[in-house]
């Protein structure tokens, strides 16, 4: 199983799992243990991951943090752990501040079993950072945020590697939240400068007061014009759904006959088969849940059977759509990214009770 379809499946847990991770050492054993072996590392392997690791600091005996990470004899790194429901943002980070001088490690992790802020000491060496150089949240990931997160992997685990590009993506980062603040309320200095594009007179206080009303319109202009872009491309899905049962007959037909000439599995949409199938792990053997590709569709059937649709990712537009089946009726829902799909587990889930429990309720050809 590659990474993220590990870190998918312990995502899938959390939200069934939250209200019995009340405490820091039930949010340990759930989604923080969890994660640590997914990176690949033996949490039952003590040369290997220390739980409550001494981390004495001069005068002061008996300083532990939560968990550290060996690799070839040294300490690469520590893990201090919060309960699920801590607020990171009112965390400091000031135990593995004075941790991290006195051991080898070059890294540090603070998290609530949800979200995981790394640290290291790109500002001043083994001094660890105030801000973190990469955050990983459990229920909000893109794709290029595994990849920096398989750098850390047990198999994978390179300091320079690590090291080369945790200053672009701690200033990245940085520069992100930066320009989402000032799209919500922008700053004098960022109204002078588009004004200064936009402008030729001189930029006295009256001309920043009235570029400040403008270049606030402008950003709801714009948003509101993306927005409906999205909805005219929603519109126009909806208006063809009347002729998608005949074509999708038409293409199952070509799929049964072996004709899939064309047809090309994406990334994207494997991802999404990942995510079903971590979904339908708790109900099914994941076994039996196959994909068939076709031109305008990437089906998952159950038992590699056409009248067992459990769902369709619909990807092959800039707008993807998740295919959910009542009965034999098909229900397009949008997807911003590939991890909504768990937003639809329950549905995803209640197709299997169908088709289980109901062999009648199997989509006729």
């Amino acid at each position: 199983m590659d990474l993220i379809d590990r870190m998918k499946d312990i995502a899938s847990r959390i939200p069934k799992q939250m209200e019995y991770t009340q405490t820091e050492e039930a949010t340990k054993n759930a989604f923080i243990m969890p994660f640590i072996s997914a990176l690949g590392y033996d949490v039952f392997n003590p040369l290997e991951v220390i739980p409550e690791y001494n981390a004495d600091i001069g005068t002061k005996k008996g300083e532990k943090v939560d968990y550290a990470i060996k690799k070839d004899g040294e300490i690469i790194i520590l893990i201090e752990c919060k309960w699920s429901g801590a607020d990171l943002h009112k965390q400091h980070a000031s135990q593995l501040y004075r941790y991290f001088s006195v051991t080898s490690a070059r890294f540090a992790i603070l998290t609530n079993g949800i979200e995981y802020e790394f640290y290291s000491d790109i500002d001043e060496t083994n001094k660890m950072d105030s801000k973190p150089f990469f955050v990983f949240n459990m229920l909000h990931f893109e794709d290029h945020q595994i990849n920096e997160l398989k750098k850390f992997t047990n198999s994978a685990f390179s300091l320079e590697d690590i090291l080369t590009t945790a200053s672009t993506l701690k200033y990245a980062g940085a520069i992100k939240k930066i320009l989402e603040e000032e799209l919500k309320n922008p700053s004098e200095a960022f109204v002078r400068f588009i004004t200064n594009q936009v402008y030729d007179g001189r930029l006295t206080q009256p001309v920043i007061e009235q570029f400040t009303k403008i270049v606030k319109d402008a950003r709801s202009q714009f948003i509101n014009e993306r927005i409906n872009e999205r909805l005219k491309t929603a519109l126009s899905a909806n208006q063809s759904e009347s002729t998608t049962e005949e074509d999708d007959k038409s293409e199952e037909a070509d799929d049964d006959s072996g004709e899939r000439d064309g047809v090309e599995t994406t990334q994207e949409e494997t991802d999404g088969y990942n995510v079903v199938k971590a979904i339908l792990r708790e109900v099914v053997d994941v076994s039996r849940v196959t994909m068939r590709d076709t031109k305008s569709y990437c089906g998952i059937l159950l038992d590699d059977n056409n009248r067992k649709p459990i769902c369709r990712l619909r990807f092959n537009t800039s707008q993807k759509y998740l295919g959910l089946f009542s009965g034999k009726n098909e229900e397009r829902v949008e997807l911003e990214c590939i991890d909504d799909i768990f937003k639809y587990a329950d549905r995803v889930q209640a197709v299997i009770s169908e088709y289980e429990g109901n062999g009648s309720a199997a989509v006729q050809e």
